[in-house]
């Protein structure tokens, strides 16, 4: 009969698996599930057949993630009813619901808070870590003594799944009532020690969330959660390694020596400095020995540990993970560690449109500190047609960052890929505005054949017929000249000739800013006041842009005229009457009054000695007839900016405030990176990728990279090596032990964790380790044993007491205080030594 009524269960529950597997194939082909009436969902969920009570379950949460929750609020008393049923799959939807909806109903959920404590008593592990994730998530402060109490049986669960349940409850509980804080941090330290890599990166994940800064709590387990780093899952990974980030900034000095490079010999052997040839004199070898000398940085044991765990997770398949160790390379390691990263970080742009863009731009963080390694894999960095735009522009950005460091033949065929695209009229105008500038940054190089390379380049698209092709072209160039003018005297030529072809008036402007700028360099070739005569005939024609050059143009070479020809000085007596005489013409003359034809003589006899007021010499005139055309234009800016030169050049004989100000030399501009802006952002956060458009210092909860912290002001090493099981702090006395704690200890094992809580202040930055923490290796003494040392020692004191019987009683006194100091010191130095051996 039992095997009978076995048989008729297998029968009754493949029939129930095959009538769900045929319902939801049929609402696959059907598509998206048909809302059914409250009415009739209420009737399901109250149904007494588990199979109706599942499938309006299923409906109801489907519709809470489609619909706000006061469409599927009213279902929350049919729902919950359904708490205690003893079918897993019920109990998990049941769980969802409560945790969407508990906090529009917090009363009604609290009636099922019994029933879920019950279910941490269940034998499922998976019920157990949900019901505790449930409690944990209902939002209700009233009920946060009983999710401390819930995390406290979670911690000791024999299951890893209920353990790390526990850890993520953490956080949620002391957000629930922060006042929970002192046992919640009692649970924390015991989950950063677990055994099991499953529970410990959730306690790593967890201690982030709620105390980041007490680094006290992870001096003992440094070393644990380093060789657990490679086995964790993708999200503790990547919470070890955040957390790895701020501990060995803080806790760890940056410590560097010099050292002798290494010379290479004929043949190409390296060479140390130490040995010294056969004709080497001395001085020679010290002078070497002064300027052959690199700064390395040295490591520490515990951080080479973290560096060396850290290379299996360049393998790892989550981009983020791969993203994390370069920063941790970056930041924490040398440039040996950094370039093992490189390669995986340019794997990264063989995925997808967003990952893609993401690793461009902490590729390009890395590469604007350390652009040598990047030059071998540039390939990857050119152009495709199928490239969007924030792509093609990092990638642009980062063949221009790499150049300086390639070779002569790898440079060329740079310069040949940004040719190519600024000249290709039917692409996009942003990527020729960019070829176009990608050219003028690499033009910075130090090679002069480079840089003449760039500009045939960039003059060979004067004559195109794309005007803001032109404009940014003559822009770079503006810049090319400016570093070394005396070579482009013959530029400056050139380019006045393309005057008249170039249409565009920011064209326009930047050549005759370079004629008026160069036009003092080479007298007796000086085209300036012919370009000006030629433009005066046309100024009224012209752009703004342009009419503002030309006055500048006018400005300076008028400037020149009166340098090269000054006028002689007038006579003392009569200067102050004359320069009286023309301000008070020139001040008639603006507000329209009457004409003094006596003040007016007397004016341009002082004004112009060297010429007479018929015969005026031509640079004055066109500078006279420019402030004319200047005078009744209609730009506000125009007429503003003449009258500004005019009074600074209404003294002929005193020119050089006028020199001082218009043909001071001008400095030399640099064309950064456009990811200068962001270097100062850590790499693989959500602001290096969104830039200054997320404020002035990132988004919202930004924190940058910690500064290393002094050398002298780390904490002691001795914190981070195993505490023994033989002695046991004050912390551990009430502190909870795991379940892997408890087998480990039953077998034999000596696993009895030590908080290192009491060794430091809150900061975890304490200095030394006290004695109730201490570790002695030397055997212990009885009772028996002090008692006979003490009476050894007292004997001797005795004996020496009887030979020293006739010595003076002041000498007598001073030998004991000195005795006893040196027995003081003896003791304070024995206990150091102990103290201080690890």
């Amino acid at each position: 009969m039992e095997s009978l009524s076995r048989i008729t269960n297998f029968i009754d529950t493949a029939r129930d698996l095959t009538l769900e597997a045929a319902r939801d194939a049929s609402n696959a082909r059907r598509g998206p599930t048909r809302v059914l009436p409250s009415g009739q969902l209420k009737k399901l969920l109250d149904s007494r057949s588990d199979r109706d009570v599942l499938e309006g379950l299923r409906r109801v949460v489907t519709m809470s993630y489609r619909q706000p929750p006061s469409q599927t609020l009213p279902f929350f008393t049919h729902v919950i009813k359904n708490i205690a049923s003893p079918s897993l799959p019920i109990k998990k939807l049941v769980y969802i619901y409560l945790l969407q909806h508990a906090e529009h109903e917090p009363d009604t959920a609290l009636l099922s808070i019994n029933t879920i404590q019950k279910s941490l008593t269940d034998s499922n592990p998976q019920l157990r870590a949900l019901a505790l994730r449930v409690m944990s998530g209902i939002r209700v402060p009233v009920i946060s003594q009983i999710v401390s109490l819930g995390i406290k049986r979670g911690v000791g669960d024999m299951s890893p799944h209920v353990r790390r349940a526990a850890a993520l409850a953490i956080p949620k509980c002391y957000r629930l009532d922060p006042t929970t804080e002192p046992q919640l941090l009692d649970y924390l330290s015991t989950l950063l020690g677990d055994k099991q890599y499953f529970v410990a990166g959730a306690a790593v994940a967890a201690f982030l969330d709620m105390c980041p800064n007490r680094l006290d709590l992870i001096h003992t387990h440094y070393r644990s959660l380093v060789r657990k780093l490679v086995d964790m899952e993708d999200w503790g990974q990547l919470a070890t390694l955040r957390l790895m980030m701020l501990y060995v900034r803080k806790c760890f000095p940056r410590r560097t020596k010099k050292v002798k490079k290494a010379k290479l010999t004929n043949n190409g052997n390296a060479k140390s400095k130490d040995t010294k040839g056969f004709y080497d004199t001395d001085s020679e070898s010290e002078e070497l020995d002064s300027n052959d000398w690199e700064e390395i940085v040295v490591l520490d044991r515990d951080l080479e540990l973290l560096l060396k765990a850290c290379l299996p997770l360049l393998q790892s398949k989550n981009s983020a993970v791969v993203i994390a160790v370069a920063r941790t390379y970056l930041y924490l390691g040398t440039p040996d560690y950094l370039s093992l990263a490189i390669g995986p970080l340019i794997s990264l742009l063989r995925t997808s449109g967003d990952i893609q863009h993401i690793a461009l731009y902490n590729i390009v963080q890395v590469c604007l500190s350390h652009p040598k390694p990047f030059v071998k894999y540039y390939t990857h960095f050119l152009v495709r047609s199928t490239d969007a735009p924030h792509i093609w522009r990092l990638k642009l950005e980062l063949l221009t960052l790499i150049f300086p460091h390639a070779q002569p033949r790898l440079q060329s065929l740079i310069l040949a890929e940004l040719s190519h695209f600024s000249h290709s009229g039917s692409l996009d105008p942003g990527l020729v505005k960019e070829a176009v500038r990608a050219i003028g940054r690499c033009s910075q190089t130090t090679d002069p054949k480079t840089s003449a390379r760039c500009l045939r380049l960039l003059l060979a698209h004067i004559g195109s017929a794309d005007a803001h092709l032109v404009a940014e072209s003559l822009e770079v160039i503006r810049h090319l000249i400016q570093r070394d003018p005396d070579n482009h005297r013959t530029t400056v030529i050139r380019l006045a000739k393309h005057l008249d072809a170039a249409t565009s008036p920011q064209a326009r402007a930047s050549i005759i800013w370079l004629v008026g700028e160069f036009a003092g360099l080479d007298p007796d070739n000086n085209i300036a006041a012919d370009v000006l005569r030629i433009l005066v005939k046309r100024f009224a024609d012209e752009a703004e842009a342009a009419k503002l050059q030309i006055v500048l143009l006018a400005a300076k070479v008028y400037v020149h005229h009166l340098n090269a020809n000054p006028p002689p000085e007038p006579p003392k007596a009569t200067e102050s009457l004359s320069q009286s005489n023309t301000t008070l013409l020139d001040d008639l003359q603006e507000e329209g009054g009457f004409r003094d034809p006596h003040l007016e003589d007397s004016a341009q006899s002082h004004q112009q000695p060297s010429e007479s007021p018929a015969n005026p010499h031509p640079i004055e005139a066109l500078w006279n007839y420019i402030l004319l055309l200047t005078r009744y234009d209609t730009s506000y800016d125009l007429r503003d900016r003449a009258r500004v030169y005019k009074s600074l050049l209404s003294t002929p004989s005193s020119t050089q405030l006028a020199s001082l100000l218009l043909l001071a030399p001008k400095p030399v501009p640099q064309t950064p990176s456009p990811s200068e802006t962001r270097k100062g952002y850590a790499l693989g956060s959500a602001s290096l990728v969104i830039g200054d458009e997320g404020g002035v210092g990132g988004l919202r909860g930004y924190d940058g990279i910690p500064p290393w912290v002094k050398e002298g002001k780390e904490p002691d090493p001795a914190l981070r090596d195993e505490a023994s099981s033989t002695t046991q702090s004050t912390y551990d006395a009430g502190r909870t032990i795991s379940a892997a704690e408890r087998l480990d200890t039953a077998a034999g094992g000596s696993a009895q964790p030590t908080s290192p809580s009491m060794y430091s202040n809150g900061n975890g930055m304490g200095s030394g380790v006290g004695a109730s923490g201490t570790t002695s290796k030397e055997k212990e003494k009885t009772l028996d044993e002090w008692l006979a040392s003490e009476s050894e020692s007292d004997e001797e004191e005795s004996d020496e007491g009887e030979e020293d019987d006739d010595d003076d009683d002041e000498d007598e006194d001073e030998s004991e205080e000195e005795s006893s100091e040196y027995e003081t010191d003896s003791e304070d130095e024995g206990e150091r030594d102990r103290l201080m051996k690890p």
